[in-house]
């Protein structure tokens, strides 16, 4: 493999997991202490990039970031933006950051997320950690443009392509597919509605199998069936809420 790599395109990784509370996103720390009082000490988080591979195309050099990081060979990836930077103003942080590592100010982002179910990922490094969407700490560069970016194109993603069912175990409840997307779309959705609508979808298969939990009855399981929903010639909303 040649691992030379373009010094002005970059590619990011926003990665949203979803666990018990809700939406979280994979954030690396970024830290860098020069031990000069003329130039800031960093110490943040960021959505993990790198700059992509000259031999490879800019969807391999995600898989590679995503692999790297989750161990995981089977994802959706799925790009959503492409950024340019070379109007936008950096911080001193940042511009320290960009200096300290060789790169070039002027450059180009393109960016894709990764969504699966946080207990699916087992992080080996103490540079990774997960935060709730909806408290994320002090993020370097405009990274938090580009989570926000990645949430408002997963949210229009979910109700017209079968995205979800990614976030959450192959064998699933109708309450596990609620829960995903009231996480997404940050809303309350009603229940009796919500399974009604669902089970008139062929591509949700219902199994002979049921999940135990704190309830005194156990919940049917049910998987998602992507050769039955490629079937479907004339395709709707996933989930008319």
């Amino acid at each position: 493999m040649d691992f030379r790599k373009l010094d002005n395109v970059s590619v990011n990784c926003v990665i949203f997991g979803l666990g018990s509370n809700g939406l979280y996103v994979l954030l690396q720390k970024r830290t860098l202490n020069m031990f000069r009082e003329d130039l800031p000490t960093i110490d943040d988080w960021v959505i993990t990039g790198e700059r992509a591979f000259i031999s490879k195309t800019l969807e391999e050099s995600a898989n590679i970031i995503f692999k790297r990081i989750t161990s995981l060979n089977e994802f959706n990836r799925i790009q959503f933006h492409t950024y340019g930077n070379t109007s936008t103003p950096k911080t001193d942080k940042d511009l320290l950051w960009i200096r300290s590592h060789g790169l070039k100010v002027q450059s180009m982002t393109i960016a894709y997320y990764f969504i699966q179910p946080k207990e699916r990922i087992h992080l080996s490094s103490d540079e990774f950690k997960w935060f709730p969407l909806k408290s994320l700490p002090e993020l370097g560069f405009d990274h938090h443009k580009i989570i926000n970016d990645a949430q408002e194109d997963l949210k229009k993603k979910i109700m017209v392509e079968p995205v979800i069912f990614d976030l959450i175990s192959h064998k699933f409840t109708l309450n596990e597919l609620q829960i995903a997307f009231e996480s997404v779309l940050n809303i309350e959705i009603d229940n009796r509605n919500f399974r009604k609508k669902v089970l008139k979808k062929i591509y949700v298969i219902p199994l002979n199998e049921t999940k135990k939990g704190k309830a005194k009855k156990p919940s049917k399981l049910y998987v998602f069936s992507r050769d039955v929903y490629d079937k479907v010639t004339e395709k709707d909303l996933i989930i008319n809420i």
